[in-house]
């Protein structure tokens, strides 16, 4: 057998030779019929035979037949009976014998004699066919193709009972010397070539040439418009009702004798064998050697050999057995053919079940050859139980998996070791597969009911070779099972991976704890160098209060800066609850660093309006601002970054203790004198800021910023008040006068001339002042006091002729007025012509408006106007 070889056909004796003639030595088949259990054999003799033919099936499912004779009749025509057809709906053979057709009753074997008025026989006939696709409706009538030996045409026939009736003649090129019918269409061997003739339409269509006389023509319809021929140079041919071959050819011998069609394959007989070649891909499958064999027939899938003293059966192998065969010696692709091929042949439920599974043997032996992308292919169509695959990688189902191989078995592995034979790289492109594969159906419904050990598997995966997968699986909805999975990745050092797995789990304490012991050093694992910052982030945004309050403490130690995070940038969403200021400031308060960064964020960032916030940060400040200055040596960077903060809280904030405050920075002189500020207490601030710091530059900021949110009266004041600190100081200083303080006022006067009322100021001044060192201030202030009278004058201009535009407005509209009209404050009459007009150009009385202003608060605007009427 070649490689392509495959057990397809077993030979079976049907009919012994003793059986069908005893001793008689010159008698020989000539033709058979097989008709359900039936089986009719017509001899050379003229006798038709008659036997029951039953299978026999053994224990071991080894067939065999056992054949009885029922009856032989001999026909009277003393030649060989060179037809049989069997027409079971009208229980009668046609039989051709002698160039005679006629028919004959398939119990009695007895010949049926001609109805009245019509005959039941044709002479002159050399071969006829039985139409399988007949196109006339009627059941209890046969259509019969017949070859005439004197003319060259086919006749076309309709038997019934007892007669038969020519209903089409069609003429022929050449004379036929064998015919096939399916419907209309009739399938010819002429002399010299082969055709197809339609027999309604009259429509030919010559096939190819062939040369009868050489060889027997084989003309047999193997389906609905589908023939078979034999052709030169030994192919098989087919042919469909157009003339075309939708099959490629198969290679027989020279001397066929006879073909048929067994679905997938083609058998076909010659002098010494039966060949079976496959229609799928033309391969020749199986030889069986048999001599003398002078006939080979199909009926109803049922193939049956003849010699010429015997009778056999070609039985198929199941098709199972055949696929197995094949998958057996990894023939892969023929299998998958030979299955798809047998879809017609098995009833649809029964072939999808065989041919998943087929697809899924054939995945496993690609699996095992490491084709990964054909494997995966037929997994994916066979529907595999991805569990499958999984249970061959060992360790890798969970143990609370309940999950039990296929049987029969799908494949011949044990496991992955069995497979690879020690071959490490081998087992290593199976797990790189595996994961992919994982990756690609854990969401659909392969994973169906086995969510758990798809997840888990892909964990233990994803752990063991270091994918970059791993934490993704974990961070998304995942169905990996703890029990599981956790010894697992302990093993491999998956300690970032094993928290995420806790966490997805609701365990969320665990996840804690494993992390905590990798940053503290306890457990080793690189995967994030951020851990820490991860946990705060972790802590942020957690629903479990307890939680918070338990591993807080840990954070703030590592790292109060960041520690602190877990309170100040936690989402104020509706799914966690909020934390209490009050509660957090409590547990801050042995951590002063992060104490001091939540207070910032209370009063600063959030700007929470609680004074015992920002009485507590300024607290804080100022402590921070007295401990930097009781250092030695002293960082005097930082302490002024300390103070800017403080006095910036101390300038910004209105609502801390400012007495509580005065009482704790003694030394602090320029707290000391925004604190006075806030209390109104300007005198004394101004005093400090001028006398004790000497500061002036601080002296002007304090007015601008003690007068920033008040109108400019207050500001005015403010300025005078510093003036005077600085005229009053340099007045009384030792000596009759003070250089600084002088030219302090100076300053003042001429960058912030326009804030003070000028003629006050030169009260104030001393005598002997200069005029020009005030010349910018003067200067100013004559500007500013004419720019003020000027307009001034404008706005009185302005107002003056927009009064004329009225009065021209009035004038051009009068108002009449007369004993006829009332007043629309007092509704008398008008008997004088002196009124005034309300606005709107409304008339009434002179002495009702004097009244109604006298009683009024608001005097309303009014004007006079004499209308003569």
């Amino acid at each position: 057998m070649n490689n392509m070889s495959v057990k397809a056909f077993e030979l079976v004796p049907a009919v012994e030779r003793d059986l069908l003639m005893g001793d008689k030595a010159r008698i020989n088949i000539e033709c058979i019929e097989c008709c359900g259990k039936h089986l009719y054999l017509g001899t050379n003799d003229c006798f038709i035979h008659h036997f029951l033919l039953d299978e026999v099936t053994s224990s071991k499912g080894k067939l065999s037949y056992s054949a009885q004779k029922l009856l032989h009749k001999y026909l009277g025509l003393k030649k060989p009976v060179a037809e049989l057809r069997a027409a079971s709906a009208l229980e009668r053979l046609i039989v051709l014998c002698d160039g005679i057709v006629f028919l004959v009753d398939m119990v009695t074997l007895e010949t049926v004699p001609s109805a009245a008025g019509g005959g039941a026989k044709i002479r002159g006939v050399t071969a006829f066919c039985i139409n399988e696709n007949p196109v006339n409706g009627d059941p209890f009538c046969v259509e019969m193709g017949v070859l005439s030996s004197k003319r060259r045409t086919v006749q076309i026939y309709m038997v019934y009972e007892d007669r038969v009736q020519l209903v089409k003649e069609v003429s022929t090129p050449e004379q036929p010397c064998a015919v096939s019918l399916d419907g209309y269409f009739l399938c010819l061997a002429l002399a010299t070539q082969y055709m197809i003739l339609n027999y309604n339409t009259g429509a030919s269509q010559d096939l190819f040439p062939y040369n009868s006389e050489d060889r027997r023509p084989i003309v047999k319809r193997i389906g609905r418009e589908e023939f078979l021929l034999a052709a030169p140079g030994g192919l098989g041919m087919f042919a469909n009702a157009e003339g075309v071959s939708q099959r490629a050819p198969v290679n027989w011998s020279e001397s066929v004798i006879g073909a048929a069609v067994c679905f997938p394959y083609v058998v076909a007989l010659d002098e010494s064998f039966i060949t079976i070649h496959s229609m799928l891909d033309q391969q020749l499958k199986q030889t069986l050697s048999f001599r003398d064999g002078h006939i080979l027939q199909d009926f109803e899938g049922k193939v049956i050999l003849a010699s010429t003293k015997a009778v056999y059966v070609l039985v198929p192998l199941p098709l199972e057995k055949q696929i197995q065969d094949l998958l057996a010696s990894h023939r892969v692709e023929e299998a998958l053919i030979l299955t798809e091929g047998a879809q017609r042949n098995i009833p649809k439920d029964k072939f999808q079940i065989l041919h998943k599974r087929i697809l899924q043997q054939a995945g496993f032996i690609q699996f095992g050859q490491l084709q990964f992308l054909e494997a995966k292919e037929h997994f994916r169509k066979g529907q595999l139980d991805v569990r499958e695959l999984i249970s061959l990688y060992p360790l890798l189902l969970p143990a609370s998996s309940s999950f039990t191989r296929c049987h029969p078995p799908l494949h011949e592995f044990a496991d992955l070791n069995h497979l690879a034979q020690g071959d490490q790289e081998k087992v290593l492109r199976c797990k790189r597969f595996l994961i992919s594969y994982l990756g690609e159906v854990r969401s659909t419904e392969v994973a169906n009911g086995c969510r758990e050990d798809v997840d888990t598997a892909l964990l233990k995966l994803y752990a063991e070779q270091d994918h970059d997968s791993l934490l993704d699986l974990l961070a998304s909805e995942n169905a990996c099972l703890l029990a599981d999975s956790v010894p697992w990745l302990e093993k491999y050092h998956k300690y970032f991976a094993l928290g995420l797995l806790y966490h997805y789990n609701g365990q969320d304490s665990a996840a804690l704890q494993v992390w905590i012991r990798v940053v503290d050093g306890e457990l080793q694992d690189s995967t994030r160098s951020d851990l820490y910052e991860y946990i705060v982030d972790f802590l942020c945004s957690c629903a479990n209060l307890d939680l918070i309050w338990k591993y807080a403490d840990w954070a703030l130690q590592k790292d109060p800066t960041n520690g602190v995070h877990i309170f100040t940038k936690r989402p104020g969403s509706k799914d966690q609850p909020e934390l209490n200021s009050d509660d957090v400031i409590t547990y801050l308060e042995k951590h002063n660093q992060a104490l001091l960064l939540y207070l910032e964020h209370l009063v600063l960032e959030r700007r929470i309006q609680k004074e015992k916030f920002h009485t507590h940060l300024a607290v804080l400040y100022l402590e921070r601002v007295l401990s930097l200055i009781s250092e030695s040596p002293k960082d005097e960077e930082k302490l002024t970054r300390a103070r800017e903060r403080l006095q910036a809280l101390l300038r910004e904030s209105n609502l801390y203790r400012v007495q509580y405050l005065l009482e704790s920075c003694e030394q602090l002189l320029l707290e000391r004198a925004t604190l006075h500020g806030k209390l109104e207490e300007h005198d004394k601030a101004l005093h400090i800021l001028v006398h004790k710091l000497r500061d002036f530059p601080s002296a002007e900021a304090f007015c601008t910023w003690a007068s920033s949110s008040r109108d400019s009266a207050y500001r005015q004041q403010l300025f005078h008040l510093l003036l005077g600190v600085y005229l009053d100081g340099n007045q009384t200083a030792a000596g009759g006068g003070n250089g600084d303080l002088e030219m302090a006022a100076v300053d003042l006067l001429n960058r912030h001339g326009e804030v003070f009322d000028a003629v006050r100021v030169l009260r104030m001044l001393p005598e002997g002042w200069s005029l020009q060192l005030l010349r910018p201030f003067l200067g100013r202030a004559v500007s500013a006091s004419m720019h003020a009278c000027r307009t001034s004058q404008i706005a009185l201009g302005l107002s003056h002729s927009e009064n004329l535009q009225l009065l021209h407005d009035r004038r051009k509209k009068p108002i009449f007025v007369s004993e006829k009209k009332g007043c629309h404050l007092c509704h008398n009459t008008f008997s004088e012509p002196d009124v005034v007009c309300l606005p709107g150009g409304v008339p009434v009385h002179t002495h009702c408006v004097a009244q109604r202003v006298r009683d009024s608060p608001t005097k309303r605007q009014l004007t006079n106007s004499s209308n003569h009427t």
